[in-house]
């Protein structure tokens, strides 16, 4: 495999990582924030108890996907750098007064409900914001005087396929961490949680699935070229849409290993989430060779092989420290019997 692709999967690994951990991340504070006057079903407590050891990790990604962007493809800084000023300046004040607030909230107890509540609201416009750079590197909105790009606003906020991009951003958010929230209910025995949790699920689910159906649509109309490359791997989509199914029925169906408990939800994130993985190749596959279309791509933008091959030992070297304590984390966080007890007192 060239070094170039190498490269642009690093990247694209990065991207998806960093998308389902802060889906999971944000959804789980907006949920802290809107069961937060309903105490007696520990909704609340629950997406706490996720969202309090899981954020900074979350974070930790976007600054290694920002560190590989400009090692990997530095040349294409010029260009995002422009661009992005403004939707990146709005996603990082956004970041820093979640995180602040959400620091605050567990602090400064007498003023914990309007704290949650601005980090709940803050965290659900982020991923909208994140998910509007894949829209801005169709081209459309992209303008060069004198050979400078600049972003267009009024073109990129006219645009429909800008607002299917950000209305999937934030279903996704909601549906999959619902359904990550209904797992570690059904693990912590918070079965009242459980139920709220299936119940949003099932909800966001379709909403979902159509906001998906919308991208396609806007696309069809305004970028026809990303579209009908993306039709050229059907198979693969058609794919991710059965992947989808196999996750509506897990919350839908009894369980196998409890007895008049409805829901899988282990089984609903494992295929939700190897659909969005589907979904994601499919789609960076027909961007390829555009980082930003038509002019910026991977090969334009590539830094030199010796550089490369020092920063992918970086990246090795670094995935093989971190990796087991993420593996550990995990274990701690889901399966540890004696800490899921502890803290679901």
């Amino acid at each position: 495999m060239p070094d170039v692709l190498i490269a642009i999967t690093v990247l694209w690994g990065f991207v998806f990582i960093y998308a389902v951990m802060a889906t999971m991340d944000f959804g789980a504070g907006f949920w802290s924030m809107v069961y937060l006057k309903h105490p007696k079903t520990k909704a609340t407590n629950i997406a706490n108890r996720y969202l309090s050891p899981t954020w900074e990790v979350t974070n930790t990604f976007i600054v290694a996907l920002v560190v590989a962007v400009y090692s990997l493809f530095p040349n294409a800084t010029y260009t995002l750098g422009p661009v992005l000023l403004i939707p990146g300046s709005m996603i990082l004040l956004l970041l820093a007064l979640r995180s602040a607030f959400l620091v605050f909230s567990n602090i400064a107890i007498e003023y914990k409900k309007p704290l949650t509540y601005i980090s709940g609201i803050t965290g659900i416009f982020i991923p909208g914001l994140l998910m509007m750079v894949l829209p801005i590197t169709h081209g459309q909105a992209i303008d060069y005087v004198d050979g400078a790009a600049s972003l267009n606003l009024s073109r990129l906020l006219s645009s429909p396929n800008t607002y299917a991009f950000m209305a999937f951003a934030i279903s996704s958010t909601l549906f999959l961490s619902s359904l990550l929230l209904a797992d570690y209910s059904k693990v912590s025995r918070e079965m009242e949680a459980y139920k709220i949790y299936l119940r949003d699920g099932m909800i966001l689910g379709p909403i979902t699935l159509f906001m998906a159906f919308l991208i396609m649509f806007t696309l069809r109309i305004e970028v026809p070229w990303l579209y009908e490359r993306m039709i050229n791997d059907l198979p693969l989509l058609l794919l991710s849409i059965g992947l989808f199914i196999v996750g509506g029925l897990g919350l839908f169906l009894p369980s196998f290993f409890e007895k008049g408990v409805r829901g899988m939800p282990r089984i609903a994130v494992v295929a939700v989430t190897l659909q969005y993985l589907v979904a994601s190749y499919v789609y960076g596959k027909a961007h390829l060779p555009y980082i930003i279309y038509p002019d910026v791509t991977i090969q334009s933008a590539f830094t030199d092989p010796t550089s490369f091959r020092a920063v992918f030992t970086t990246y090795i070297v670094g995935f093989a420290i971190l990796f087991p304590g993420f593996v550990y984390f995990w274990s701690l966080f889901m399966k540890d019997k004696k800490y899921l007890q502890q803290t679901s007192k």
